[in-house]
């Protein structure tokens, strides 16, 4: 395993999951929630470092799990990848979402649409920079 771009794919990774769910719940989203306050905590920003933490855990674990199954295959092998973790992350937590809080179906079917596209180019990212150090 080459470490330096499993931490280096790692944190590209972590900042394409940030920079997208900025887009997305900061900007596209942000009328909804709105219309939802009374569901969000009202001590929610000052708890965003955890959902941070946990982004950054989740990259560093997308991106070893990634390179384990790793089979020199390019773009195509990163988008698949990342199709494949984004139903597994997404379909459960999504659909849990609407079952557990009174949110719309809408929002967690959007939410669903949005994870899997950030977890599709989480995995364009990790095939990009990860290759295995060349052997002399």
């Amino acid at each position: 395993m080459n470490t330096k771009k499993m931490v280096f794919g790692s944190l590209a990774v972590f900042a394409g999951f940030e920079i997208m769910d900025y887009i997305i719940h900061g900007v596209i989203l942000s009328p909804v929630y709105a219309q939802l306050a009374n569901l969000w905590r009202p001590d929610m920003m000052s708890k965003m470092w955890l959902m941070a933490l946990s982004t950054l855990v989740m990259s560093v674990m997308f991106v070893y799990i990634f390179i384990k199954g790793y089979e020199n295959k390019g773009i195509a092998e990163g988008l698949r990848f990342g199709i494949v973790a984004g139903l597994f992350m997404n379909f459960i937590g999504m659909f849990s979402q609407y079952v557990m809080y009174p949110i719309p179906f809408s929002l967690a079917f959007t939410w669903f649409i949005f994870g899997m596209f950030e977890f599709s180019v989480a995995g364009i990212i990790a095939a990009l920079i990860y290759k295995p150090a060349k052997k002399n």
